[in-house]
């Protein structure tokens, strides 16, 4: 037995042979061998099995849909830790061998000795199978498990601190002028597993663009289609508002609703009901550095999802930049004078700075936001228009500017015994009708705004060409408008989103006439990109008083963040003028690309047209 223990191989001894057999393989069967082991490996760490599988088959609709992993037991849950060790001693042992072959390459390379070279050659290309394999693995998991922690958890405790998120482009939009969009898309879920989740499972799935917003109603009854939107609208609000707000849209009525309380001596009389209108969300529009979302009340269809696109190009450019370059809502009284040398004489006294300052007191007298910026007047005859400028801070100001305009008429009146106060409203003011005064020196906010989008994104977005939009541009907006001897007109349709916007947000819709003069330029840079401009000068907007108290208007000012009273005096009123330019600019975009691409008649037909039961 001793003779019989004397010949059994050692530990030693058997590596030795190993390692001789090892020599021995060909190349493509030891590089089988370490693929085999590292699947080997795989296998192990992973915990994959015929458990997971069995787990697999039997999720239900719904865990597919929501794509929530099923519970897996903890015997068989990836080894993660497992990772993090593995990593450190593999990256030991890799720089071990290195420097041990570096400290010895002579002995290594030598002729004798090429049986070691081969097993450091093979022992690195498992080190890189490794490295490019599973190095880091167990970190990126953890940035998962971070990524997947509830948004509730991750909540920071107080909102001051809060950092508005930058809305990235939605990666699909309902629109109208894209012939792909004409005919309904195959969905990769049927209506019967959406209808079986709950309200806020289906929003889960919008948000992650599982489900297109725009599809809920094809899939859905319209009633929870609406309701599910909310929800998911809600969400993306509460990431770009102050204080993570989740309830935004609560008080936008989704059934027939209206506080007629609040209506009573504030905006209606004789009150037997209410017209209700739809109000669709456009965005994300990045704005200003910012992420902003737009509602629209509006009976016209396409006019919300053209918009969208066009929101949507602007984002994907890289957003768009817009400026107030003027502020000041305007009253001119028609005042008579016993004679035109008076006219002449109260226009002179007018302009001496020193008579302003006491107009400018007298008018500010009736106000504490309210500033008298300038007195402009106007003579025909015996007749003087005086334009007064008025800042007005976050209310329109028609209010303000005609009670601070009666405190002047009755100073003027003390230096001027035979001034008489012919109308508070002498039409050069010009409110609610087309005029030259308000298209050159501006009413309410005069906003500029701008963009770039690539030929890439007019291409695959806009479906058109950057040059065919120029053209369109060009011959329509500039050309066209010319010949038809437009004021302010010359653009595509800015009157339908600025109105759109100004019911949706409780302004004065009859404002829409001089709100919405815009002219609309267009160049193609050397680049070959899409300059695109909006210029409006008039845009008569406030956050405070008239139809911006009713709730639902609340809730859209709210939405987009700018209700009520700013931190500074007119810092909401002027956040919306720069919004209502935007998505002008958006609504132009998409309206002319359409027009380029010939395929504005072909998407209000498919889009717009619904037979009444």
């Amino acid at each position: 037995m001793a003779a019989a223990m004397g010949t059994m191989p050692t530990i030693g001894m058997r590596l030795d042979a190993m390692i001789d057999q090892i020599d021995n393989l060909s190349s493509t069967q030891l590089y089988g061998i370490i693929v085999a082991a590292t699947v080997g490996l795989c296998v192990v760490l992973l915990g994959t099995g015929s458990s997971n599988l069995d787990l697999q088959h039997n999720t239900t609709a719904k865990d597919n849909l929501l794509k929530k992993p099923a519970a897996v037991p903890k015997g068989r849950q990836p080894k993660w830790h497992i990772f993090k060790w593995i990593n450190y001693l593999a990256v030991v042992a890799f720089l071990w061998s290195v420097c041990t072959f570096c400290l010895n390459a002579s002995h290594y390379l030598h002729h004798e000795s090429q049986g070691v070279l081969v097993q450091f050659l093979v022992g690195w290309s498992v080190f890189l199978l490794y490295f490019f394999g599973f190095f880091g693995v167990s970190f990126i998991h953890e940035d998962i498990s971070n990524d997947e922690t509830p948004a509730s958890s991750r909540q920071p405790s107080s909102s001051k601190n809060v950092t508005k998120q930058l809305h990235k482009a939605a990666p699909s939009a309902p629109v109208c002028s894209d012939p792909a969009s004409f005919k309904v898309a195959a969905s990769s879920h049927s209506s019967t597993d959406i209808k079986e989740l709950a309200d806020e499972e289906i929003a889960e799935l919008v948000l992650s663009n599982k489900v297109k917003d725009h599809e809920l109603e094809k899939r859905l009854d319209p009633f929870r289609a609406v309701t599910v939107r909310r929800l998911a609208a809600n969400r993306k609000l509460s990431t770009v508002l102050p204080d993570n707000k989740t309830n935004v849209l609560d008080k936008l009525p989704a059934t027939p609703s209206l506080d007629y309380a609040r209506v009573h001596g504030a905006n209606c009389e004789i009150v037997v009901g209410y017209v209700p209108l739809p109000v669709g969300l456009v965005g994300p529009l990045t704005l200003n550095g910012e992420t902003v979302y737009v509602p629209m009340a509006t009976t016209e269809g396409c006019l919300v999802a053209s918009t969208n696109r066009g929101a949507k190009a602007i984002t994907q450019g890289g957003g768009a930049q817009a400026r107030i370059i003027r502020d000041g809502i305007t009253r001119a009284p028609c005042v008579r004078m016993g004679s035109a040398m008076e006219a002449a004489d109260l226009k002179m006294w007018c302009e001496e700075p020193e008579n302003f300052d006491m107009l400018k007191r007298a008018f500010e007298s009736t106000t504490s936001f309210g500033k008298l910026l300038a007195c402009h007047p106007t003579v025909a005859g015996k007749n003087v228009y005086l334009r007064l400028v008025c800042f007005s801070g976050d209310a329109m100001g028609m209010n303000m500017v005609s009670k601070g305009s009666l405190a002047v008429i009755e100073l003027l009146q003390k230096e001027f015994p035979s001034l008489q106060l012919v109308a508070l409203s002498g039409n050069m003011c010009t409110d609610k009708k087309a005029a030259a005064t308000n298209w050159l020196q501006g009413r309410g906010k005069s906003v500029v705004v701008e963009a770039v989008i690539s030929k890439e994104i007019v291409l695959t977005t806009l479906k058109t060409t950057v040059a065919a939009l120029v053209h369109t541009n060009t011959h329509k907006n500039l050309i066209g408008s010319a010949m038809a001897g437009s004021l302010g007109g010359f653009n595509a349709h800015a009157s339908n989103i600025v109105t759109a916007i100004f019911l949706a947000t409780g302004q004065d819709p009859a404002q829409n006439v001089e709100s919405s003069n815009c002219i609309t330029l267009m160049e193609e840079t050397e680049e070959g990109d899409l300059w695109i401009s909006c210029t409006m000068p008039s845009i008569e907007v406030g956050t405070v008083g008239g139809g911006t108290s009713l709730e639902a208007q609340a809730a859209c000012l709210e939405a987009i963040g700018c209700k009520g009273g700013g931190n500074t005096p007119g810092e909401n009123s002027k956040k919306l003028a720069t919004v209502v330019a935007a998505a002008t600019m958006a609504g132009e975009l998409s309206l002319l690309a359409a027009l380029a691409a010939n395929t504005l008649v072909q998407a209000h037909m498919t889009h717009n047209r619904k037979s009444n039961k």
